[in-house]
Order: C-alpha cells, then sequence, then structure tokens
C-alpha cells in the first residue's frame, strides 16, 4: 500500500504479516468459528453430515489461501481456488440449495474473518494510524479474493445445476418411458426415481402451444402452468416431461375422492392469462391408471390438433364422442375420404351445412324424436322437419339403412371440423 502520511509501506507489511500467521496457526479455531456462525445464520447449509464436513474444508481451504496471498503479496487473479471450494458448490448444486445461501455464506464467512483480523491487530497494540492502514489492506485484498472466488464458485454451482438436472431429466424421462411401454415394473423403485406418487390417483395431460409461438421459454411456461394448476387443484405436486420445444406430457396426483376434474381444470384455463391449449385424460388409479389417462389426453390431443384453429383451450377425453372419434380420426385422410363417402355433401365445409348436421346429429341422439329436437335447439317442431329434410336431401340418401355410420360420422365432423370436411365450392355468378 502507496504511504498515505501515517505509516510507511515496510511497517504495515510487517504487521500484516504478523496479524495472518497469526490466524494462519489458529486456522482450525478460525475454520470451526466460521462453521458455526455459517449454520446459525443460513437454514440451508444445515443438517447433512456429509454437506457439513465438506462446507469444513471449504471454509478451512478458503481462509488459509487468503492468508497465503495476503501473506506473501500474490495477485488474485494468480491465486488457485480450493479444490473443496469448488466441490462444495457442486455438491450444494446436486442437492436443489439454492445458490443465494452458497453467496451468503461467503459475505458472512468474509465478515467474521475481518473480524479475527481487527482482533489479530488490537492484538499486536499498533499505533492507531498503522493499525487502520494494516486493516485497510487485509480488508482490500480480502475483498478481492471474496468477489473473485464468489464467482468462481458460482460458475461451477451453475454449470453442475444444469448438467445435474439434464442428468436427472434424462433418467427420469427414461423410467416415465418404461412405466409407459406396460409390465411388470418395481413401483417402490419408479417412485423414488421419477419423485411421483405411483399408487395414487392419476390425471394425465398433454400441454402446448401453438407452433407459431415464440416465447423463448416454452418449456418453464408449461411446467409453472401445470405445477399451477396442480395447486388449484390441492393435488400433490405436478410430474412434467417437456415432449418438443413447445408440448409437453403431465400428470397430477389427486386424491380417491376426487370429483369434477375436468370442470376445475376447464375453470382454471379461462381464468389463467397465458394457458396453453390442454388436454385431459380422466382420473384413473395406481399405475395402469398413469398409463391409460396419459393415453387418453394423447388421444385427446390428436383430435385437437387435427380440429385446429377451432379447437377448445381444453379438450377431454371425458368429452361426449371424442374417444370414438380420436379412433375414426388416426388417419385424417382416410377419416375425410370415409365421411365424404357416408355423407355426400353434406359433409361441406359451410355454415348451412354446418347447421345442418348439428340438428341431425340432435335428431339422431333423441333417437328421432322432433318434438326432443325442437325443445333442445328452441325451434318450432316443422322448422326441425325442414332441416332434418333438407339434410337428407343434401345426403342424397335415406339414413336408416346405415344410421349408425352417418351418427359417427357427424360425430367426427363436430370434432374435427374442416380437417374432415370438403371445401365450399363457389358460387358461379354467372349463372
Amino acid at each position: 500500500m502507496a504511504d498515505l502520511g501515517r505509516s510507511d509501506d515496510a511497517a504495515v507489511t510487517k504487521i500484516v504479516i504478523e496479524v495472518v500467521d497469526r490466524l494462519s496457526d489458529r486456522l482450525a479455531d478460525a475454520t470451526s468459528a466460521v462453521q458455526k456462525t455459517l449454520e446459525l445464520e443460513i437454514g440451508e447449509l444445515r443438517g447433512d453430515p456429509q454437506l457439513l464436513d465438506l462446507m469444513h474444508a471449504s471454509v478451512e481451504g478458503n481462509i488459509a489461501t487468503v492468508l497465503y496471498a495476503i501473506h506473501h503479496d500474490i495477485p488474485i487473479e494468480r491465486v488457485e481456488s480450493p479444490t473443496a471450494a469448488l466441490e462444495y458448490a457442486r455438491r450444494l448444486a446436486q442437492r436443489g440449495v439454492p445458490a443465494n445461501a452458497l453467496v451468503r455464506a461467503y459475505r458472512i464467512a468474509h465478515k467474521v474473518v475481518l473480524d479475527m483480523m481487527v482482533e489479530g491487530i488490537q492484538e499486536v497494540d499498533a499505533d492507531p494510524a498503522l493499525g487502520l492502514d494494516v486493516f485497510g489492506r487485509i480488508a482490500a485484498v480480502s475483498f478481492r479474493y471474496i468477489d473473485w472466488i464468489s464467482q468462481q464458485v458460482v460458475e461451477v454451482y451453475e454449470a453442475e445445476r444444469d448438467r445435474w438436472l439434464e442428468n436427472r431429466s434424462r433418467v427420469r424421462d427414461v423410467r416415465i418411458a418404461e412405466i409407459l411401454e406396460g409390465g411388470d415394473i418395481d413401483v417402490d423403485a419408479m417412485i423414488k426415481a421419477i419423485r411421483y406418487p405411483l399408487r395414487k390417483v392419476h390425471l394425465g395431460f398433454v400441454v402446448w402451444f401453438p407452433g407459431d409461438v415464440n416465447f423463448g421459454n416454452e418449456f418453464v411456461r408449461l411446467e409453472r402452468f401445470l405445477d399451477e394448476l396442480a395447486e388449484h387443484m390441492d393435488a400433490g405436486s405436478a410430474l412434467f416431461v417437456a415432449a418438443d420445444r413447445v408440448s409437453g406430457w403431465g400428470w397430477i396426483p389427486l386424491g380417491a375422492n376426487a370429483t369434477d376434474t375436468v370442470e376445475r381444470v376447464r375453470r382454471f384455463v379461462v381464468n389463467h392469462d397465458e394457458a396453453p391449449y390442454v388436454a385431459v385424460g380422466e382420473a384413473l388409479a395406481g399405475v395402469e391408471g398413469f398409463r391409460r389417462s396419459h393415453r387418453q389426453a394423447q388421444n385427446a390431443h390428436r383430435v385437437a390438433v387435427a380440429a385446429a384453429p377451432s379447437a377448445p383451450r381444453v379438450t377431454a377425453f371425458s368429452d361426449q364422442g371424442l374417444s370414438a372419434a380420436a379412433l375414426v380420426g388416426t388417419d385424417i385422410s382416410e377419416a375425410r375420404a370415409w365421411v365424404g363417402e357416408v355423407l355426400g355433401p353434406l359433409a361441406t365445409d359451410s355454415d348451412n351445412d354446418a347447421m345442418l348436421r348439428e340438428t341431425l346429429a340432435l335428431f339422431l341422439r333423441e333417437r328421432g324424436s322432433y318434438k326432443a329436437a325442437a325443445e333442445q335447439l328452441h325451434l318450432h317442431v316443422n322448422g326441425v322437419k325442414y332441416r332434418i329434410q333438407r339434410a337428407i336431401q343434401r345426403r342424397g340418401r335415406p339414413i336408416p339403412d346405415d344410421r349408425l355410420d352417418v351418427e359417427l360420422a357427424l360425430l367426427v365432423c363436430q370434432w374435427f371440423g374442416a380437417a374432415v370436411l370438403s371445401p365450399e365450392q363457389p358460387v358461379d355468378k354467372r349463372i
């Protein structure tokens, strides 16, 4: 340190070395004191014996390193990071301890060590002006060390956290795939591997954003949405697996007496500002329920994607007719051809034909009752009769011979919309 009018550099250096050497001789006591303070002040660092042993080694390594650097006037950028300090950062990342706890530990430890340095300066009974310069040099070097080592350990922490999460996610995804493949599994081992209660009742999901969406953090948004939905349903923690950049699979564990699950999902989505599209299975129990609800959600998802952009925000497997539509709609091009063969011109994508299809479908569901259909449509019976006649004319042949095919074709039209309909032909205005 340059002369500031209070003392010369040689005198400051002599006392600095004496103070740090005294603390080096008491390194074990200093390490214990720092560790006790960290355990007292930072709850996240307590409890695990292995982590506490590694913390001790990290604290000891850091104190020894900074004391050595001060004693020998070594530039901080040339100091080697203590191996134990880097490994402690890695271990905290693996255990999910917040990075903030690690940074706080270095700030608190710095204060404890500086207090010890002040005591050391007082012990040498130096002139106050000289003691102030000694403290100034020690504080400046130790601060640079804390700033430098904090950057080192945070970089190591973040890299290890990313690697650990990626590896853990990869292992978890493999285990989930094994569950979905079917067959016998060790349920207890799987529960531990994927951190999800497989013995409960499960509600399977597919969640996704349209392909043209580019938030840049779609994966995070989808996972957060599922977590929020699980909280809304008073359920356990959701399980989420990314399928690709804009879609993922999920499960929410429910209690055995859970009711109105799909309606609760719909209400939550309606009130959520950034809700993705949602396909949901039924609430089913156990490992087989985990698999089956997932397959149901996938079927609902397939229907919703094929029906886009007219698909509702939430498509549920339990919705009337969806399961049958999903089976028919496994091949959209074949489904379109079949619908055209069954319904003829009635399978045209026009407002008028849509009205006729809706009336005909309702009429058939009501077992051919004009009165029941009229009540639901709020029409006069004669109005319903007219629409049914027009629908039959558009189809080109009567219904009784293949009524089941007609009902299924109408159902497919309801769910898939334009994807299975023929485009409306433009009117030739010259006629």
